[in-house]
């Protein structure tokens, strides 16, 4: 749906108890669920045509965004919290 499938970008998951790997913010059911939507990606073709027309995304494509939004703000704030826990060199 977005750039979240680029290759260089680092894949945001933290493993839980019992080893498995949940992206950070979502569930265990969450993360299956972005990813399944993820899968069924058209590149961004769909989003970019939305966007551009001013219309509203699909059902598929506003659930994902819902999951991506809350991914990637518990994402920002694991990553501020990251800074401040590691010593200056």
């Amino acid at each position: 749906m977005t750039g979240f499938r680029n290759n260089n970008a680092p894949r945001r998951y933290f493993v839980d108890a019992i080893g498995r790997r949940v992206l950070i913010g979502l569930t265990l059911e969450e993360t299956f669920e972005f990813e399944r939507l993820d899968s069924e990606s058209d590149g961004g073709r769909t989003e970019a045509i939305w966007i551009e027309c001013g219309s509203q995304p699909a059902p598929g494509e506003k659930r994902w965004l819902e999951l991506y939004a809350k991914h990637e703000g518990a994402w920002k704030v694991w990553m501020a919290q990251s800074r401040v826990d590691q010593p200056y060199l």
